[in-house]
């Protein structure tokens, strides 16, 4: 009797912690999942791996989780979520989902090793006509964590039946959603950002899981999309017409912003949440429907925004998302019903998109590759100057189109230098979500490889590795993707390391003995992305910001990505269209302009009475 009344004791506890460690399990940032599953699946799996795990059986804790008390757990955890009214749908199923992984955390805690094979991960779903919609496709991509190289989840390549669905829901969605009122869009838009301000950190921890990077720095990737849905609040003011009345007797002309239709946009793996948000809320509020393809590499962040956007009320069909690679891409350049396609990504595919695209009819917007260069000047602020550098260089592991690459000194500049491996050396290398990482991994071996070569090339041609990190070695994680902080000195125009993007963490630093050298050096590369000059004297920064041939310019600012009121302006070399992301130009791109003139002759007035009631809009 003692020993029953002990097992069910203990089965009351057990049941207790497992609740906790599900509603509470947000200490670990690799709990969290990017999959959309349902509640039957996460309790089928759930059951499967205890079941299964033979050491989680060796547990007396777990001996009374029997058939009625993993029933009682999952009953008590969906009455906690029903009443739970201060969380959003969304972050309730994503914290749901953290199930998936108590099993591996469980053994992780007792020193075992969990393994995910591929054939077991969770699929990521696709969302069509406002439903997570479980693909047909025959051949799946692997998603790995870069920290550890274990498979998160499985990407579909989207069959031709489900991508033709997603365009088709877009199609018959336009149709009404392109005739609702402004005001109509520009609320879903405020609920938008309110919701996506409440998941943030849910956002960011998913970003840290499939694509490596630091919590603080996954934040940041929400924030500056966010800011992007905030401007799309603007809407009113943004895509106002003109109007010119009496251009001739009786007759006046005035033109108007209206929607395309459907919209395709093609993400990157670097900014999962950020350039997402780039794209589909300024078409949705601007009247357009969309399809969106977001990198088979890390598509979380955006299956959990349009989640969101679904819960605020979005209809149906108005945002749908496909997976794949290749015959994705090629589906959304040749589609007919896509009439205008948005892509982030290498010049390489930013190229062949542009062409196809564009071949097909369709209105196309490429960001493309960079070689983004800081020009330090001897007069400039030393200490706030090299904090800079390292932090636009280095941080997220150098994967982003903006991240500072080229260090130019100019006269005496150079005597930094030294100071400047001083201050990278101290960063910490790390799995994204340790509390004292300062970068995290590379996406994927590949791309690791790839740093490697690229690094060990300059080498070989003449350039000095005067901080070398391509051997750092990350205790716990030694299967991630980790490259430190690098910097190589006497690097010539000519050399590999220079004249390809290397999205790593590696600084290239060149000396030069004037500023108009530094221009000289910048306006003879292909690139014009961003650049920056360090300096304390005004003239210096305004001969600068005129002679040189970039799109976006920082004077003491080594990141100068413009705020959603302007536009990301991109150049030459790094971008291919002829209307930028984002701000008046994001609007310009998402609309064509109607113009109508018309004449009513004064004479055929019929009636002139004043109406003195109060006018009201609907």
């Amino acid at each position: 009797m003692a020993t029953k009344s002990l097992k069910y004791c203990t089965g009351f506890v057990a049941v207790l912690i497992v609740i906790t460690i599900i509603q509470y399990g947000n200490s670990n940032p690799l709990m969290d999942l990017s999959v959309h599953t349902s509640v039957g699946e996460i309790k089928a799996s759930y059951k499967k791996a205890v079941s299964s795990c033979m050491f989680l059986r060796r547990l007396p804790i777990l001996l009374a989780l029997n058939r009625a008390t993993i029933t009682c757990l999952f009953g008590l955890c969906h009455f906690t979520r029903k009443v739970s009214s201060k969380i959003t749908r969304s972050k309730m199923l994503h914290a749901a989902k953290r199930v998936h992984l108590v099993q591996n955390q469980w053994i992780n805690a007792a020193g075992v090793r969990s393994r995910c094979y591929s054939v077991n991960a969770p699929t990521t779903k696709l969302f069509i006509n406002g439903q997570f919609v479980e693909s047909k496709a025959t051949e799946w991509i692997d998603l790995h964590n870069p920290a550890t190289n274990e498979v998160v989840t499985r990407v579909p390549k989207s069959t031709q039946t489900e991508m033709e669905d997603a365009v088709a829901a877009a199609k018959d969605a336009f149709k009404s959603w392109s005739k609702t009122s402004i005001l109509t869009r520009q609320q879903l838009m405020f609920k938008f950002q309110n919701v996506i301000k409440a998941n943030m950190k849910e956002l960011a921890k998913n970003i840290t899981l499939e694509q490596g990077k630091t919590l603080m720095d996954a934040e940041g990737d929400v924030l500056r999309g966010l800011q992007v849905v905030e401007h799309c609040c603007s809407v009113t003011s943004l895509q106002l017409g003109e109007t010119l009345p009496g251009i001739a007797k009786d007759m006046d002309t005035h033109s108007y912003k209206i929607p395309l239709g459907v919209c395709a946009g093609i993400t990157p793996f670097n900014f999962p949440a950020m350039i997402p948000l780039w794209m589909f809320p300024m078409a949705l509020v601007c009247g357009n429907t969309y399809v969106i393809k977001p990198s088979e590499r890390d598509p979380g962040a955006c299956m959990m925004l349009v989640e969101m956007l679904q819960d605020c009320g979005a209809p149906k069909g108005v945002v749908n998302v496909i997976h794949g690679s290749h015959d994705s891409v090629n589906f959304i350049c040749d589609n007919p019903d896509i009439r205008a396609i948005s892509f982030v990504g290498s010049d390489q595919a930013g190229k062949y998109i542009y062409e196809r695209g564009s071949k097909h009819g369709k209105r196309v917007q490429c960001n493309m590759g960079a070689k983004n260069h800081g020009v330090i000047m001897p007069d400039a602020n030393k200490e706030n100057t090299l904090n800079q550098l390292v932090g636009a260089a280095f941080g997220a592991a150098g994967q982003r189109c903006m991240a500072l690459t080229t260090a130019v000194f100019v006269g005496d500049a150079k005597k930094w230098i030294p100071d400047l491996i001083d201050r990278a050396q101290k960063l910490k290398v790390n799995a994204g979500h340790e509390p004292d990482a300062d970068l995290g991994p590379v996406i994927s071996p590949q791309s690791k490889q790839r740093i490697l070569d690229l690094v060990e090339s300059g080498k070989q041609q003449g350039a000095k590795i005067l901080l070398d990190g391509r051997d750092v070695k990350v205790p716990g994680y030694e299967k991630g993707n980790f490259v430190g902080p690098t910097i190589l000195a006497d690097v010539k125009p000519s050399m590999t390391c220079y004249t390809e993007e290397i999205f790593g963490p590696v600084l290239v630093t060149m000396e030069v003995d004037t500023m108009d050298d530094a221009v000289n050096l910048i306006n003879s590369n292909p690139y014009g992305n961003g650049t920056a000059i360090f300096t304390t004297n005004g003239a210096t920064a305004r001969k600068f910001t005129q002679d040189i041939d970039v799109g976006q310019v920082g004077v003491n600012v080594p990141i100068p990505v413009p705020l959603p009121m302007f536009s990301f302006t991109g150049s030459r070399g790094s971008f291919m269209g002829d209307t930028n992301f984002y701000g008046k130009a994001g609007v310009n791109f998402y609309t064509q302009t109607k113009t109508v003139t018309q004449m009513w002759r004064e004479q055929d007035a019929t009636d002139t009475k004043a109406a003195v009631s109060m006018p009201v809009f609907r």
